[in-house]
Protein backbone atom coordinates (compact mmCIF):
# COMPACT_ATOMS: atom_id res chain seq x y z
CA UNK A 1 0.00 0.00 0.00
CA UNK A 2 2.80 2.47 1.12
CA UNK A 3 4.34 1.89 -2.49
CA UNK A 4 0.73 2.31 -4.25
CA UNK A 5 1.65 -1.31 -5.96
CA UNK A 6 -1.32 -3.32 -6.24
CA UNK A 7 -1.26 -7.21 -4.73
CA UNK A 8 -2.19 -8.14 -8.37
CA UNK A 9 0.75 -6.67 -9.70
CA UNK A 10 3.10 -8.08 -6.65
CA UNK A 11 1.22 -11.56 -7.65
CA UNK A 12 2.04 -11.21 -11.42
CA UNK A 13 5.46 -10.71 -10.55
CA UNK A 14 6.01 -12.86 -8.28
CA UNK A 15 3.55 -15.25 -8.44
CA UNK A 16 2.64 -16.41 -4.56
CA UNK A 17 3.76 -15.53 -1.46
CA UNK A 18 6.89 -18.42 -1.33
CA UNK A 19 8.08 -16.26 -4.65
CA UNK A 20 8.11 -13.07 -2.82
CA UNK A 21 9.86 -15.20 0.23
CA UNK A 22 12.31 -16.70 -2.02
CA UNK A 23 12.99 -13.21 -3.91
CA UNK A 24 13.64 -11.74 -0.60
CA UNK A 25 16.00 -14.40 0.87
CA UNK A 26 17.87 -14.79 -2.57
CA UNK A 27 18.36 -11.40 -2.23
CA UNK A 28 19.95 -11.43 1.01
CA UNK A 29 21.98 -14.42 0.39
CA UNK A 30 23.69 -13.19 -3.06
CA UNK A 31 23.66 -9.44 -2.76
CA UNK A 32 26.79 -7.50 -4.43
CA UNK A 33 28.90 -8.16 -1.79
CA UNK A 34 28.49 -11.46 -2.43
CA UNK A 35 29.07 -11.02 -6.01
CA UNK A 36 31.86 -9.31 -5.70
CA UNK A 37 33.78 -11.49 -3.47
CA UNK A 38 32.84 -14.17 -5.98
CA UNK A 39 34.74 -11.81 -8.85
CA UNK A 40 37.59 -11.48 -6.93
CA UNK A 41 38.17 -15.52 -6.05
CA UNK A 42 37.44 -15.96 -9.92
CA UNK A 43 40.04 -13.76 -10.80
CA UNK A 44 42.69 -15.95 -8.66
CA UNK A 45 44.82 -18.40 -11.42
CA UNK A 46 45.52 -20.76 -8.08
CA UNK A 47 42.86 -22.86 -7.18
CA UNK A 48 44.38 -23.10 -3.04
CA UNK A 49 44.40 -19.37 -3.65
CA UNK A 50 40.94 -19.30 -4.34
CA UNK A 51 39.96 -21.72 -2.04
CA UNK A 52 40.67 -19.21 0.98
CA UNK A 53 37.53 -17.35 -0.25
CA UNK A 54 35.46 -20.37 0.32
CA UNK A 55 35.23 -19.08 4.12
CA UNK A 56 34.92 -15.25 3.18
CA UNK A 57 32.25 -16.32 0.87
CA UNK A 58 30.01 -18.35 3.51
CA UNK A 59 30.44 -15.99 6.51
CA UNK A 60 29.02 -12.56 3.86
CA UNK A 61 26.19 -15.34 2.70
CA UNK A 62 25.39 -16.48 6.52
CA UNK A 63 25.91 -12.94 7.83
CA UNK A 64 23.66 -11.45 5.20
CA UNK A 65 20.43 -13.97 5.77
CA UNK A 66 21.21 -14.59 9.31
CA UNK A 67 17.59 -13.63 10.03
CA UNK A 68 15.81 -14.96 7.47
CA UNK A 69 17.69 -18.18 7.68
CA UNK A 70 15.92 -18.13 11.51
CA UNK A 71 12.76 -17.83 10.18
CA UNK A 72 12.91 -20.42 7.86
CA UNK A 73 14.22 -23.07 10.30
CA UNK A 74 10.81 -22.52 11.80
CA UNK A 75 9.10 -22.39 9.58
CA UNK A 76 10.02 -25.06 7.07
CA UNK A 77 8.29 -27.42 9.93
CA UNK A 78 4.78 -26.23 9.60
CA UNK A 79 5.32 -25.21 5.51
CA UNK A 80 7.40 -27.21 3.77
CA UNK A 81 7.15 -24.96 0.96
CA UNK A 82 9.10 -22.61 2.87
CA UNK A 83 12.26 -25.39 3.55
CA UNK A 84 11.75 -25.79 -0.38
CA UNK A 85 13.10 -22.52 -0.40
CA UNK A 86 16.10 -23.05 1.32
CA UNK A 87 17.08 -26.58 -0.18
CA UNK A 88 16.32 -24.70 -3.64
CA UNK A 89 19.08 -22.21 -2.08
CA UNK A 90 21.30 -25.25 -0.96
CA UNK A 91 21.31 -26.95 -4.48
CA UNK A 92 22.74 -23.88 -5.78
CA UNK A 93 25.26 -23.28 -3.79
CA UNK A 94 26.48 -26.92 -4.21
CA UNK A 95 26.24 -26.25 -7.79
CA UNK A 96 28.58 -23.08 -7.50
CA UNK A 97 31.21 -24.81 -5.82
CA UNK A 98 31.77 -27.78 -8.58
CA UNK A 99 34.28 -25.48 -10.73
CA UNK A 100 36.60 -24.62 -7.62
CA UNK A 101 36.77 -28.38 -6.32
CA UNK A 102 37.28 -29.47 -10.18
CA UNK A 103 40.47 -26.38 -10.27
CA UNK A 104 41.31 -28.30 -7.03
CA UNK A 105 42.01 -31.84 -8.37
CA UNK A 106 43.19 -30.84 -11.79
CA UNK A 107 45.92 -29.44 -9.93
CA UNK A 108 46.52 -32.05 -8.19
CA UNK A 109 45.75 -30.25 -4.94
CA UNK A 110 43.29 -32.41 -3.26
CA UNK A 111 44.03 -34.08 0.02
CA UNK A 112 45.30 -38.15 -1.02
CA UNK A 113 42.39 -40.40 -1.53
CA UNK A 114 39.98 -37.72 -1.51
CA UNK A 115 37.77 -37.87 -4.42
CA UNK A 116 35.39 -34.42 -6.78
CA UNK A 117 32.81 -35.83 -5.02
CA UNK A 118 33.78 -36.32 -1.51
CA UNK A 119 35.62 -33.05 -1.52
CA UNK A 120 32.65 -31.50 -2.92
CA UNK A 121 30.32 -32.85 -0.61
CA UNK A 122 32.82 -31.64 2.13
CA UNK A 123 33.35 -28.44 1.43
CA UNK A 124 29.55 -27.96 0.93
CA UNK A 125 28.56 -29.32 4.64
CA UNK A 126 31.32 -27.22 6.52
CA UNK A 127 30.27 -23.92 4.23
CA UNK A 128 26.69 -24.25 5.30
CA UNK A 129 24.68 -22.76 7.38
CA UNK A 130 24.45 -25.28 10.25
CA UNK A 131 28.36 -24.97 11.62
CA UNK A 132 27.39 -20.53 11.35
CA UNK A 133 24.30 -20.90 13.29
CA UNK A 134 25.98 -23.72 16.07
CA UNK A 135 29.15 -21.37 16.61
CA UNK A 136 28.53 -17.29 15.90
CA UNK A 137 24.70 -17.60 16.69
CA UNK A 138 24.43 -20.56 19.65
CA UNK A 139 27.67 -20.42 21.09
CA UNK A 140 28.24 -16.32 20.48
CA UNK A 141 31.27 -16.69 18.06
CA UNK A 142 32.01 -13.66 16.21
CA UNK A 143 32.04 -13.86 12.81
CA UNK A 144 35.77 -13.20 12.10
CA UNK A 145 36.52 -16.49 14.71
CA UNK A 146 33.90 -18.21 12.45
CA UNK A 147 36.05 -17.16 9.16
CA UNK A 148 39.16 -17.73 10.04
CA UNK A 149 37.97 -21.52 12.10
CA UNK A 150 36.51 -22.51 9.01
CA UNK A 151 39.18 -21.55 6.65
CA UNK A 152 41.70 -23.76 8.54
CA UNK A 153 38.98 -26.50 8.70
CA UNK A 154 38.80 -26.35 4.64
CA UNK A 155 42.50 -26.20 4.48
CA UNK A 156 43.27 -29.43 6.39
CA UNK A 157 39.89 -31.23 4.86
CA UNK A 158 40.60 -30.61 1.55
CA UNK A 159 44.19 -30.22 0.27
CA UNK A 160 47.50 -32.26 0.45
CA UNK A 161 50.24 -30.87 3.34
CA UNK A 162 52.32 -29.39 0.84
CA UNK A 163 49.29 -27.30 -0.78
CA UNK A 164 47.93 -25.88 2.44
CA UNK A 165 48.40 -21.98 2.51
CA UNK A 166 50.34 -20.54 5.55
CA UNK A 167 48.60 -18.10 7.79
CA UNK A 168 50.31 -15.12 8.22
CA UNK A 169 51.15 -14.48 12.06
Amino acid sequence: RAAEVSPQTIYAIFRSKRGILAELIEGASFDPGYEALVAQAMSIADPVEMLQFAPRIARHIHDAKRAETSFLRGAGVVAPELAAIEKGLESRRYEAQKGLVKRLAKAGRLRHGLDEIAARDILWAVTGGDLYRMLVVERGWSSDRYQEWLGSLIGEGLLEKKSRPRRPR
